[in-house]
């Protein structure tokens, strides 16, 4: 304990118990069809402040140490009639980028957000009659420096009646706008 009788925390941040929530709908077939995620993917979160609602260009106010979820979904997940679901979207990961390289797109150096792990073993076999949605979750750095720090998607597409699956990097630029807490 310091001297002035104040306690310092060991980790500031920790608790931004308030999750935030960024859900992403993707027209999976026009994406496959395209080979591009470009014009396919709108998204929206529940942060209090955030711009570009339902577009790919949405900016996420957070904060240090706040628990961000990346949940996407396909633009037609009804189920059809024969009883099997469409294909889904998975989001392999979230590669964040370089702010100071303009329009030159480099990964960056330093680490943003601490991914969770997944505990236990997923399903190896997907039955075609039960619905898969797919997130993924993370922890900004509670030592992270405000700022803007835009990412893109890395994203795993199903193909209609097929096995192999489409990899694509989503070309619109999101960011998270972190502030101080």
């Amino acid at each position: 304990m310091p001297d002035n009788g104040t306690v310092k925390k060991q980790n500031p941040g920790q608790l931004n118990s308030v999750q935030l929530n960024i859900v992403s709908v993707i027209d999976v077939r026009k994406a496959v069809e395209t080979g591009t995620a470009k014009d396919t993917i709108y998204m929206m979160d529940n942060s209090v402040g955030g711009t570009g609602q339902g577009t790919g260009h949405l900016q996420t106010v957070c904060k240090q140490g706040q628990v961000i979820n990346f949940i996407i979904y396909a633009m037609d997940p009804e189920k059809r009639p024969d009883g099997t679901w469409p294909p889904m979207p998975k989001i392999n990961n979230i590669v964040f980028l370089d702010v100071d390289k303009g329009d030159e797109e480099e990964v960056a150096e330093a680490k943003v957000m601490t991914e969770f792990k997944i505990y236990g073993g997923p399903d190896m076999i997907r039955s075609p009659y039960t619905p898969v949605y797919y997130y993924w979750a993370g922890t900004v750095l509670s030592t992270l420096h405000p700022g803007i720090y835009p990412y893109r998607f890395v994203l795993e597409l199903e193909q209609e009646h097929k096995k192999e699956k489409v990899y694509l990097n989503t070309v619109d630029k999101p960011s998270l706008k972190v502030i101080a807490v």
